[in-house]
């Protein structure tokens, strides 16, 4: 696989990277006090470059979600009103601690949380929407609130980050069901059922579909439930074994991987690359 962590994006993203670990603001998007990017940004720019927790800026970033999680520093995000903001915090900070370590006792806590929550909702087998609110009730003494529709449902960026290895398997795989099935997709990446394939391949709308196949794929249930995009990924490869999903997918964070797509056999290099990835990630689930 290519090495992009020399690259320009990545020397880009580092150079903005503060003495705390953090990139400014955590989550708003709409303020970042100055800086080019959110700290929740940078990560994930960071991830699909290929940087791991073995990277020192990782680690940095680790440290610091992880002393805002245990109370000793915070984000400085503006504190949001449609949700309750601490409950909020707490998950975000684990869901991304988690995608690069899961040997971080405050964020598995966190995890655990969840997991019952969303264990109590799928234990007859599918989902119950009044089990899930009392289970909520009961894990934070609290119902959801009313207009927080990002933790009512829980069908987000958010939990299903964080719940990979926390699930039994017959919760895991309920849980998987509903999600392709949910007509609202995944939000925060993608707004329709994950069971039906984009337009084109060569779209952006296929990038952000592919986002979301790649969050559940990091789950052992994932291989018995996307074989459909297996097929599909292989559908779409071009002659010589690559594949292109065109100009039109770069959008600054999934691609472009290389420093420049002027050639299109670099653009070809970082497709393939992506889609390899995720196709072993399928043949990997359920052994």
């Amino acid at each position: 696989m290519p090495d992009h962590k020399n690259g320009k994006w990545a020397q880009q993203i580092l150079a903005q990277q503060r003495a705390d670990g953090s990139w400014g603001q955590f989550h708003s998007m709409s303020k970042t006090n100055g800086y080019a990017m959110t700290t929740e940004q940078a990560l994930t720019r960071l991830q699909r470059l290929g940087f791991s927790f073995q990277d020192d800026c990782i680690r940095r970033a680790v440290q610091y979600m992880e002393r805002c999680l245990r109370g000793v520093d915070a984000i400085p995000d503006p504190r949001e009103k449609l949700h309750d903001w601490d409950i909020f915090t707490s998950l975000m900070l684990a869901a991304r601690i988690r995608l690069f370590t899961q040997e971080c006792d405050a964020a598995n806590a966190v995890a655990q949380q969840w997991a019952s929550i969303v264990s109590a909702a799928f234990v007859e087998g599918s989902y119950n929407h009044e089990r899930y609110l009392a289970a909520y009730r009961s894990t934070f003494g609290q119902a959801p609130p009313k207009k927080a529709g990002r933790l009512v449902d829980f069908v987000h960026f958010y939990p299903i980050a964080l719940l990979t290895g926390c699930l039994e398997p017959a919760i895991e795989s309920a849980m998987l069901r509903h999600i392709l099935q949910h007509p609202g997709g995944l939000y925060y990446i993608y707004e329709k059922p994950l069971t039906q394939l984009p337009e084109s391949f060569q779209s952006l709308q296929a990038s952000r579909w592919l986002a979301a196949i790649e969050l559940l794929a990091r789950y052992p249930a994932a291989k018995e439930q996307l074989g459909f995009v297996r097929e599909w990924l292989l559908e779409n490869r071009c002659t010589d074994g690559s594949w292109d999903m065109g100009a039109a997918a770069k959008d600054g964070v999934h691609f472009p991987c290389a420093d420049s797509w002027r050639r299109p056999e670099t653009r070809r290099a970082d497709c393939t690359c992506r889609i390899r990835r995720i196709l072993d990630a399928l043949e990997q689930r359920g052994e």
